[in-house]
């Protein structure tokens, strides 16, 4: 088993990358024992892993809470939802919630962690590729907002993620590929040698090989965490973990919440920054086309699409949650595993980029 710990103090937690960890009681940390557990997920979920984690946790006599799936419905209604839960069956401060299911259910359920009655424990189960390579590690929980994506939300570190490597057998092939976004960006971000293995691996990937699966998803799950014990509050270096986001956030509001997976928008904002990083002069053509290939092997797009105008996309990066005194900030490139946060970039060759001007 990979255990890998996000060391914050007395915050830390464990990492957990293995198969058959569902099934795991033993691995499920001592602050379940303190109140009532109720595991949060969703429709598309429900009906593959609640039973089985319900069984494994039988002695919690957990309850749950089932939400309606897609990016379209990490809002209000559904962080509601479960307060409604709560307060009706009167759990209270010693309450552990459980997020079984992806980055909409891990962002919800940790944000609803954060405000019930001030803050409650939670616990990230991943279920797709997506969730057990970024979201579900740092502590960032949100819903979003029709103005901005993650607009709303808070900080609140987990007790433990479990991610088991079995759940990735029912993901569909666009949610595996959406996922390998997450991972290319941690290689574009940290280290050349995975972006190398990689362009060597990514059917693997796609095959679901178990090797392959946990040397990439232990892989990228160490480069975030190590960013996140450094920078836990976004307070520096952590931005770059949002490689290729402007963009693709601006993609997933412009075009409206579910169109599009976030790991589509995310590589799609991938090729786009690393497009504009090319007309700056900071990244060679050749890396840019190494990265779109990379892309386009593991099933994702590298811009965005046809029905979204350029000035959409600007209205929209202007909400970036990395935008200081008005100005817009992006991570971009000087090499594979060579970000840099900048807003000292020309504006005209950002507009270059997002109308699709040839390089």
């Amino acid at each position: 088993m990979g255990v890998l710990n996000v060391e914050l103090g007395n915050r830390s937690y464990p990492v957990r990358i293995d198969r058959g960890l569902l099934t795991r009681a033993d691995l499920f940390p001592e602050g379940l024992q303190k109140g009532a557990v109720c595991i949060v997920t969703d429709d598309n979920v429900a009906p593959l892993y609640l039973k089985p984690l319900t069984k494994a946790l039988a002695a919690f006599a957990p309850e749950h809470v089932i939400l309606p799936h897609g990016e379209e419905h990490k809002n209000w209604p559904a962080l509601d939802h479960i307060f409604r839960h709560l307060l009706q069956h009167h759990l209270g401060r010693d309450a552990v919630l459980i997020a079984l299911g992806g980055g909409v259910v891990g962002d919800v359920t940790g944000f609803a962690a954060a405000c019930y009655q001030r803050g409650i424990a939670y616990l990230q189960v991943p279920t797709t590729l997506l969730a057990q390579v970024d979201s579900s590690i740092g502590g960032k929980t949100a819903i979003n907002h029709h103005d901005g994506k993650n607009m709303i939300g808070a900080f609140h570190q987990p007790l433990a993620v479990l991610s088991d490597l079995d759940t990735l057998k029912t993901l569909p092939t666009r949610e595996l590929s959406a996922g390998l976004a997450e991972i290319i960006k941690a290689a574009l971000i940290a280290d050349e040698d995975l972006f190398v293995w990689l362009e060597g691996n990514v059917q693997a990937l796609l095959d679901l090989e178990p090797e392959a699966c946990l040397h990439a998803v232990t892989r990228a799950c160490e480069i975030k965490l190590t960013i996140v014990t450094e920078d836990e509050y976004e307070q520096g270096r952590r931005a770059v973990l949002n490689l290729g986001h402007s963009f693709g956030h601006a993609i997933e509001n412009a075009l409206g919440y579910g169109e599009w997976l976030h790991g589509e928008a995310v590589g799609a904002g991938l090729a786009m920054a690393a497009d504009l990083s090319v007309r700056m002069d900071w990244l060679r053509a050749a890396e840019y086309r190494r990265i779109c290939r990379l892309l386009q092997r593991a099933g994702l797009p590298n811009k965005p699409p046809p029905s979204v105008s350029p000035l959409q996309l600007l209205d929209a990066m202007r909400h970036d949650k990395k935008n200081r005194k008005g100005r817009l900030r992006l991570i971009l490139l000087k090499g594979v595993g060579k970000p840099v946060i900048s807003d000292d970039f020309d504006t005209q060759l950002l507009g270059d980029t997002l109308i699709g001007k040839p390089l």
